[in-house]
């Protein structure tokens, strides 16, 4: 759970695995059923959201710390680390605004509830599952007889879906203002 109680659940798994694709349907399918989802994406390489030469660029590289880029259809924060350490999970999750839902991709070590998403091309194949007990269950592009978690097929968004919603406690938006009335 993240510091305002907002059920929090992951998909992990390795480079090409499919969780990016995972997430996004997974985002598009909570908002059809009327859910406000939030996403954290751990990215293991520099990244950049800002382009050389625009203003706030112009900003950052002067050494502010932190720039808001605000316009009438959307704004973001970037926050510089400069020499500082990357900020825990924790912290990222105490800065998203309240929604209903908080799906997070990547962070493999971190102990929230998690899918492993594993696909035939990912370059490393060896299951994350047994050696972490936060991993739930399992979406794959085959089904693995072996494996003892619950299985989806990484298309059956709707199922993986389901599971999630089961296991923190959503109940359909509209659901829960005629339990109100």
């Amino acid at each position: 759970m993240s510091a305002s109680n907002t059920p929090v659940f992951g998909i992990t798994g390795w480079k090409n695995s499919g969780k990016t694709t995972l997430v996004v349907r997974l985002v598009e399918e909570f908002t059809a059923r009327g859910f406000r989802v939030s996403t954290v994406k751990h990215a293991h390489h520099a990244f950049d959201i800002d382009r050389e030469g625009t203003d706030s660029h112009r900003h950052r590289s002067a050494g502010a710390s932190e720039v808001a880029l605000v316009s009438g259809r959307r704004w973001a924060l970037m926050h510089e680390l400069r020499d500082d350490d990357e900020p825990a999970l924790a912290e990222i999750l105490a800065r998203l605004s309240p929604c209903d839902l908080v799906l997070i991709e990547g962070y493999k070590r971190e102990a929230h509830a998690k899918i492993e998403a594993r696909r035939a091309e990912a370059r490393q194949q060896t299951p994350l599952a047994p050696d972490d007990p936060h991993i739930l269950a399992v979406a794959n592009d085959r089904r693995q007889p072996a494996e003892s978690l619950p299985q989806f097929d990484l298309d059956d968004i709707s199922a993986i879906a389901d599971f999630i919603a089961a296991h923190c406690g959503l109940m359909q938006p509209w659901k829960v203002r005629d339990a109100i009335v």
